[in-house]
């Protein structure tokens, strides 16, 4: 059975890369005294990575008797789709 509107939304970035595509170029690539500065300004910094400090728990059941016993809610973070991108 064919996914009509992922087919169309494939067909719809196909012709938006062919109408745009002939006036795109590639970027010059960076020198190498560039790189460091550029690496350390979109690496996250501490405070943006806090929430891995948190013991996630990977099984519902656990994290339900753990929450009870300690008088926590849970906060359900799930995703649906591609591992890859959500689609």
């Amino acid at each position: 059975m064919i996914d009509v509107p992922r087919t169309r939304a494939v067909l719809g970035g196909i012709a938006l890369t062919l109408l745009i595509g002939p006036g795109l170029r590639a970027s010059e690539p960076i020198a190498p005294e560039q790189f460091e500065p550029l690496h350390r300004t979109i690496l996250p910094t501490p405070e943006e990575e806090r929430w891995l400090q948190v013991p996630w728990q990977t099984s519902l059941w656990v994290a339900r008797r753990k929450a009870a016993a300690e008088g926590k809610p849970i906060l359900l973070w799930e995703m649906d789709g591609n591992p890859l991108g959500c689609t």
